[in-house]
């Protein structure tokens, strides 16, 4: 569900742009050091570095000629807690448009608000932690899962559609947008959901303290070694983007079909929005300029599957490090900050 410039207008764009950089401000401000422990920066790094290989497995959508791919928002939360999840799902975000040309960088702070402060930090603390706050087992880690997934997904569809019609697309009206993209998604929040019922239970089994730590931040993590967990999430981090990947469904994503198949109800072609001149072409030459990897392949051979699979493992591993030191400088600076204040 990553935006092209081609969807929003500049005063759009820049408005959600100015929207995503002081939610990530007020987020770094905000967060607090039991929220982001140093015990818990190397699972930021490695759960960043997991949804930025999961985002790039498109599943086919059975009788549609669709497919998706997971957000990864609550999933991180269920992980980090709300707050150090969308810093982390930013960072990923941010990664993927800069150095892999996946979403516009005029769209960037949509696609962060629409993937990331949604799921992260509405829906995580409305809908997920009520559901498992009294306490944590796998039905109720299933039950907030995929309920919590859902209706981010839903919310940030719909969040896509009011963009656009704010933007004054009009090939893209209203009704018939929101009609194809709410059910497409709910479908894909489904299995986004199933899967992250998965993974945050897996983890629950290895490390309950995990889960509970990030619900209600405290010091369960300080004895508690994660080694073991780290070392199982790094191995399906590298079988999702190194060979999973080569497997993905060649079907547009929910929002590219919704795009082609309202374009077809309205103007008779299936051909997405296009947008040129002035700041497009300024986005557009930037995001040119700093992606080696653009749409996860190789610039002189896309047709190489082999591209595919290096974009998974260096972007993966670009999110680890990016991610994995926002986490520490953040929580680093909390630390000394408390011992200054306690001097």
């Amino acid at each position: 569900m990553h935006m092209a410039d081609a969807l929003v207008s500049p005063a759009v764009g820049m408005a959600m742009n100015t929207i995503s950089v002081a939610a990530i401000g007020l987020s770094v401000a905000t967060v607090k050091k039991d929220e982001l422990g140093e015990n818990k920066v190397p699972i930021m790094g490695v759960a960043g570095a997991l949804v930025f290989a999961g985002q790039m497995i498109n599943f086919t959508i059975p009788a549609t000629g669709s497919s998706g791919h997971i957000g990864g928002g609550i999933l991180l939360a269920g992980l980090l807690g709300g707050v150090p999840a969308f810093l982390s799902i930013a960072a990923v975000l941010i990664i993927q448009c800069l150095f892999f040309a996946d979403g516009g960088i005029l769209a960037l702070g949509c696609n962060i608000f629409n993937l990331g402060a949604i799921p992260c930090l509405f829906v995580y603390p409305l809908i997920f932690k009520p559901l498992i706050k009294s306490g944590s087992d796998y039905r109720r880690l299933s039950i907030a899962s995929i309920l919590a997934v859902i209706i981010g997904l839903q919310l940030g569809a719909f969040a896509v559609v009011l963009q656009t019609l704010f933007s004054g697309i009009t090939v893209l009206p209203f009704g018939t947008f929101a009609a194809l993209m709410l059910p497409i998604h709910l479908v894909i929040g489904i299995v986004e959901g199933i899967v992250t019922a998965a993974v945050l239970c897996f983890v629950y089994k290895m490390r309950p303290e995990i889960i509970d730590d990030s619900v209600s931040p405290g010091e369960r993590l300080g004895g508690v070694s994660t080694k073991k967990l780290i070392i199982a999430l790094v191995a399906l981090t590298v079988v999702v983007g190194g060979a999973l990947s080569l497997f993905v469904s060649t079907n547009p994503d929910g929002l590219e079909w919704a795009i082609s198949k309202t374009m077809e109800k309205v103007v008779g072609v299936e051909t997405a929005p296009e947008a040129g001149g002035g700041i497009f072409d300024g986005a557009a030459g930037l995001r040119e300029s700093v992606a080696f990897l653009p749409d996860y392949a190789f610039p002189s051979d896309p047709e190489n599957p082999a591209g595919t699979s290096v974009s998974g493992l260096i972007g993966a591993a670009i999110t680890f490090v990016f991610a994995g030191a926002t986490g520490f400088v953040i929580s680093r600076t909390k630390k000394r900050k408390k011992v200054l204040a306690n001097v």
